[in-house]
């Protein structure tokens, strides 16, 4: 399996999801998994493959926010990291025999070219941004065509167009990521008489992500009513003196202090989406969601019944005071609950399916 991004310690929260899908991996039998990725704390059974030059080289890149934060400031040096990946990628293929490889975001296939290695391929929603490049999309095809492949975006919005580019040289299911078994098991609580109603912002802070937040957020919040703003600060933003900016957290933290007693999560985020995993872990806490009107959240919200759509500042307005109504958010909290423990299941459910997708391609190879 080869990842750009892979958390250095239990308090990192970067690249959280591979992680997990690592340890589910490594708990199921006949499976031998190597791991080309960041430095960081490995599961039982799962061996690293990076060189130390690639795993310092990939530490670093990730203390810099990764290629895509790279891309909002400096073109030059987000180029140069993008051919530094693909070059030790490249290396790192034809280094090491393997039955299947499994790939995260589409980039990191471009230099599989010239191998014939089967490939199962994680499409998130940030590689649709990487298929609107000139030639991309062809390159992408060429790689396909020389092996035997599954795309396997996270997301069934992503399927048609997948299959309209690549559907003729690979197979395009989708595989939905799992859910940590400790979402599950949050209890609501219902908040204390008197105190303000809490809402919470959990994000990587760009203005993609922040989306029109602040200003449909501008006077909805006051003494009544808080917003809480967790996530690391990878633009400079200016926020207003209504937000309480925490910085980075921890899952643990959100848990124990926030989430039982908070009305809601709200993202009106217009980055590229793919199925949004922290979305996905606060609904299977029961915690309603109000979320911006994208394809992303459609896929995953059924509006006013397991959350609500927001596509004005009235819309918006309306969410936030339709799920303070305690009878309101508790049924949808429930809704959403058991949409994402009978769609997603927990990572263990999604690492069989991904399991089933390896023993196909090695069967047929």
């Amino acid at each position: 399996m080869t990842s750009t991004s892979y958390p250095q310690d239990g308090q990192d929260w970067r690249g959280r999801f591979i992680y997990n899908l690592t340890a589910a991996l490594s708990r199921l039998p006949g499976l031998q998994l190597d791991l080309w990725a960041p430095p960081g704390e490995l599961p039982p059974g799962v061996s690293s493959v990076a060189t130390s030059a690639d795993r310092n080289w990939l530490q670093l890149l990730s203390q810099r926010g990764g290629i895509a934060h790279l891309l909002r400031g400096s073109k030059p040096a987000a180029l140069w990291a993008a051919m530094g990946l693909l070059c030790r990628l490249h290396r790192a293929y034809r280094r090491r025999p393997t039955t299947v490889v499994h790939v995260n975001w589409l980039q990191n296939a471009l230099p599989l070219w010239g191998t014939r290695t089967p490939a199962v391929i994680s499409v998130l929603g940030t590689d649709f941004g990487l298929l609107r490049l000139p030639g991309m999309a062809t390159l992408l095809h060429r790689v396909l065509r020389q092996r035997r492949a599954v795309l396997a975006p996270n997301a069934e919005w992503m399927v048609p167009e997948l299959r309209q580019r690549f559907g003729d040289v690979a197979r395009v299911q989708a595989v939905p990521f799992g859910i940590d078994r400790i979402w599950f098991d949050v209890e609501r609580l219902q908040p204390p008489t008197g105190r303000p109603k809490r809402w919470l912002v959990v994000a990587r802070l760009t203005r993609e992500k922040i989306g029109d937040l602040f200003d449909w957020g501008s006077g909805l919040f006051n003494g009544a009513r808080e917003l809480h703003l967790f996530g690391p600060m990878q633009e400079a933003l200016t926020l207003p003196d209504w937000v309480h900016y925490h910085g980075p957290t921890h899952p643990a933290a959100l848990l124990q202090d926030w989430i039982p007693e908070a009305c809601g999560l709200i993202t009106l985020s217009r980055h590229d989406e793919g199925r949004p995993q922290v979305v996905l872990e606060m609904m299977a806490a029961g915690l309603p969601v109000i979320a911006s009107d994208l394809p992303a959240h459609r896929d995953i919200i059924d509006n006013r019944r397991t959350g609500f759509l927001a596509d004005s500042p009235q819309t918006f307005a309306l969410a936030l005071a339709r799920l303070e109504e305690p009878e309101v958010n508790a049924t949808v909290g429930d809704a959403a609950r058991l949409w994402v423990r009978e769609t997603c299941g927990t990572w263990d459910d999604c690492a069989a399916r991904f399991a089933d997708l390896y023993v196909d391609l090695s069967r047929n190879n």
